[in-house]
């Protein structure tokens, strides 16, 4: 009976488990670079989206679905911050789009629930959006110092817990 929204549902898990892995790729480069504030921000966003990848998966078995849990796409290696963010916030967008289009679909299919779904993945993949735009504006407005600044603070924080370079 809820073939569509199971699909859909599915479908969704998949660009869950995608933007995850991404964002779990691009935290560990952030890492990598020093670049604490945009590592710490990749990595919440990606465990928001294993929240998301487990309520839609609630959801598929409820309606007796089988959850299909591959990725719609491979990890793209992208290391340079500002393509990173600019990805990030395309991705975000484009779900955010889906996942309106996809409540509609449930609404239509008599399937209330998934539509309420949707639309609450709709509000956080706005919020995540939001957030990469606002990083994209820091960016343009304070160019590579805003990014020497995290790695500056990385440095200080690092000597002051006895690490490596501690006096």
């Amino acid at each position: 009976m809820h073939e569509k929204s199971i699909d859909l549902l599915n479908k969704a898990v998949a660009d869950e488990i995608t933007a995850l892995h991404q964002y779990m790729y691009f935290h560990f480069h952030c890492d990598d670079q020093g670049f604490d504030l945009l590592a710490d921000l990749f990595k919440r966003t990606a465990i928001e989206e294993m929240i998301h990848v487990e309520q839609l998966a609630e959801r598929i078995l409820f309606l007796n679905g089988e959850v299909e849990m591959k990725a719609s796409a491979e990890v793209k290696k992208v290391t340079e911050v500002e393509e990173m963010l600019a990805m990030a916030k395309g991705m975000e967008e484009q779900s955010a789009l889906d996942y309106n289009r996809w409540a509609n679909e449930c609404s239509a299919n008599a399937d209330s629930v998934s539509k309420t779904l949707f639309e609450s993945l709709v509000v956080d993949e706005e919020r995540h959006y939001d957030q990469y735009d606002d990083e994209i504006e820091n960016l343009n407005r304070f160019g590579k110092e805003y990014l020497a600044l995290q790695s500056i603070e990385r440095s200080k924080s690092r000597r002051g817990m006895g690490g490596p370079g501690a006096a």
